[in-house]
């Protein structure tokens, strides 16, 4: 039987303009809850349904499997649409089975794992239909003062109280058939799938977006702060160890632009005991004659596209150590093959979005030339 993630996202938003593909955490919104279903194995196929293009070549920049994109009508993407008309058009245009489970995701609620995914589809086989809601331990009171979830003569202690559900909106799992029949995301004998409290957050204010930015830091990105062991550590030039400008002098000499404090972190490393290297696509006597100044141990020029990687195997081979025990920072689609490989991948914040969506790919705050590789080896070096 097979199992769909539908991911609705439009273009228009008002609170926060282009919210969908807006930076969070270091990736588009979006990517986060296309990463959580993708990563869920009981799923077979997520739509991505989008009335924007922009919208449309981000989430294909993410090279995600099992993803598609669907062209919603324009008519379902406004302010006063519902989403079930988004799915209802969808599935009609698509003729999708009856018997399909399908699961309605919000892409904003990014603290959405593969884990609750799971954990909500296994237990659709019990209900006709599922959500996943929170366990909140607040005291409720109505608009007229009366409680609604508590006796206040006999307040509880927080420990002996049993709370109520709140729905965080996060995922919604029904058969094809029940949404055609119903015209609703949830229907029949409905099950509750518990996430945990902090995932309550949902992204409607700017207000929310900073809190729910702290809660992806503080539960599901903390694993992903701690960096591997590395042993040799790799720089591109142009665009990271310069500002990617091309200058000439009256004589018309070419002229690059470096950054004194990335010296002092080739420096640091070399007293850390760790290998580094330059690579880059270019081939001047400029980079050769820095790369000598900074007493890099690897230096390969004229290196483009899938060439990086190869001499960054042979830099391996001769180190005897694996790629999960290599650093690199790049910010071109020339060390894209590069950077999806090494255990620890880094780039500018001025790096092309395709860079700046591969996975797990840290995303630095200074720009080429401005410091950004000292930023690096910071990270590196857990300074």
């Amino acid at each position: 039987m097979k199992t769909l993630a539908f991911i609705p996202v439009r273009g228009g938003s008002k609170s926060i303009p282009l919210k969908n593909i807006k930076d969070f955490c270091g990736k588009p919104l979006v990517y986060w809850t296309t990463k959580a279903a993708v990563e869920t194995k009981l799923i077979d196929e997520v739509v991505i349904a989008t009335d924007s293009k922009q919208i449309e070549e981000i989430v294909k920049s993410f090279n995600f499997d099992k993803v598609k994109i669907y062209q919603r009508d324009k008519a379902n993407a406004e302010d006063t649409s519902s989403t079930e008309s988004v799915i209802l058009e969808y599935i009609s245009n698509n003729n999708i089975s009856l018997d399909t489970n399908f699961i309605l995701i919000q892409a904003t609620t990014p603290l959405l794992t593969n884990v609750d995914l799971e954990k909500g589809i296994s237990i659709l086989k019990n209900y006709d239909s599922v959500l996943s809601c929170v366990k909140s331990k607040r005291f409720i009171w109505s608009s007229k003062g009366v409680p609604e979830n508590y006796d206040y003569n006999n307040r509880p202690r927080r420990q002996d109280f049993d709370g109520f559900l709140l729905e965080n909106g996060a995922f919604y799992i029904n058969k094809v058939k029940n949404i055609v029949e119903n015209k609703n995301r949830l229907s029949g004998n409905i099950g509750i799938s518990i996430m945990p409290e902090y995932t309550a957050v949902e992204i409607d204010e700017i207000e929310d977006w900073i809190v729910a930015e702290s809660l992806m830091k503080r539960f599901i990105l903390k694993d992903n702060n701690s960096v591997k062991t590395i042993k040799l550590v790799v720089s591109d030039v142009d665009g990271v160890l310069t500002d990617a400008g091309m200058y000439y002098s009256e004589n018309g000499d070419e002229l690059k632009k470096f950054n004194t404090h990335d010296g002092m972190a080739f420096q640091l490393l070399r007293e850390h005991g760790i290998k580094t290297g330059i690579v880059t696509s270019e081939n001047t006597n400029i980079v050769a004659n820095r790369a000598k100044k900074l007493k890099v141990d690897y230096l390969f020029q004229g290196k483009k596209h899938g060439g990086k990687l190869e001499v960054v195997k042979l830099m391996c081979a001769t180190e005897n150590i694996t790629l999960e025990e290599v650093a690199y920072i790049g910010d071109d689609i020339n060390c894209f093959e590069l950077l999806s490989a090494v255990g620890f991948a880094a780039c500018p914040s001025n790096a092309l979005p395709k860079i700046k969506n591969i996975n797990n790919i840290i995303h630095l705050e200074k720009k080429g030339g401005e410091g950004v590789f000292r930023e690096f080896v910071s990270k590196i070096l857990n300074e």
